[in-house]
């Protein structure tokens, strides 16, 4: 999405509180299949409160108030350099908060790894890499394992069959089955995309952190890869926090936005947030969000071009 240049906002933007799963229409706060965890509506998967972050003695965003519940579907929106992915490496536990607490599915960031799924921003295979997506997907499971299995044990073992079990368990879901034990640099684009996503999904998180996935893919494959996303979040009741450049493949699927601009935050449903008031608050500068006939949102400021964003949500009159 391409919007204004960041200005300090002059007041801090109180957060719009967050919508339970169970309370949206087809919800499932239980959770299901893949072995996840019930959610638990009294623990929420991510916590910020007065939170900070600074890179190189510069402060990106201060002030943050953040609370995801279990099973939601959430974006981080916003323009270059707002912090989009500093939010996602404090949420991982590599970056400590300047200031501010910090909870992550019940912990501290960084103690509860084994819970969440991560696809860092895309990163493209070489043609010539003979590595096949299956072996991709396994690397969530062993990647950190050290040496190698011994001839014919490992491949026996009980812990090596639920490996295969839950590797294809998790090709089907993303429908990667057909083409996995091709090499990874011989797939398009979207199919590496999915193959990732399984690995990410492979140790059955409780959340996905997905640092743009769908940048760099055709509008097709954006489309299909948005789908597979929401369809995750909402069969599976993982919480799913995905940074997006582009918000208009899932802008229909989100239950909630958390916009990062002039070193703040603001969270909401995407009515609540993307919107002129709220918008013009957060930048500190004057900002129009128009409806198209098709029910598009147009974020018009200068001195960028326009930003469109698809929307089929129900709009208040």
């Amino acid at each position: 999405m391409s919007l204004p240049s960041a200005a300090k906002a002059a007041a801090p933007v109180a957060p719009v509180a967050p919508v339970s799963p169970a309370a949206r229409p087809g919800g499932d706060a239980d959770g299901n299949a893949l072995g996840h965890a019930p959610a638990r509506a009294a623990s929420p998967s991510v916590e910020l409160t007065d939170a900070s972050a600074s890179l190189g003695g510069r402060t990106v965003w201060s002030g943050v108030n953040l609370r995801v519940e279990p099973g939601e579907f959430v974006a981080v929106i916003g323009p270059n350099g707002a912090g989009k992915s500093t939010l996602v490496r404090v949420l991982l536990g590599l970056l400590p908060l300047a200031g501010g607490e910090a909870r992550i599915l019940g912990k501290a960031p960084g103690e509860a790894s084994d819970r969440i799924g991560y696809l860092p921003q895309r990163r493209s295979f070489d043609p010539g890499l003979r590595v096949r997506g299956v072996d991709v997907v396994r690397l969530g499971l062993d990647g950190d394992r050290w040496g190698v299995p011994l001839p014919g044990v490992g491949r026996i073992s009980r812990r090596r069959r639920e490996d295969d079990r839950r590797v294809d368990e998790v090709l089907g879901l993303v429908g990667a089955t057909s083409y996995a034990r091709r090499p990874v640099g011989r797939v398009s684009g979207g199919e590496q995309q999915r193959l990732l996503i399984a690995q990410a999904l492979v140790r059955r998180p409780a959340l996905m952190l997905l640092d743009e996935p769908l940048d760099s893919l055709d509008l097709p494959n954006q489309a299909a890869v948005a789908a597979l996303i929401s369809g995750i979040c909402r069969d599976r009741g993982v919480t799913v926090i995905l940074v997006a450049h582009d918000v208009n493949p899932i802008l229909s699927s989100l239950d909630r936005v958390v916009y990062l601009a002039g070193g703040g935050a603001v969270a909401g449903t995407p009515q609540e947030v993307i919107r002129s008031d709220t918008l013009s608050r957060l930048y500190g500068t004057p900002i129009e969000v128009l409806t198209t006939s098709d029910g598009r949102l147009v974020v018009v400021g200068q001195p960028e071009a326009p930003a469109h964003h698809s929307d089929r949500h129900s709009h208040p009159g």
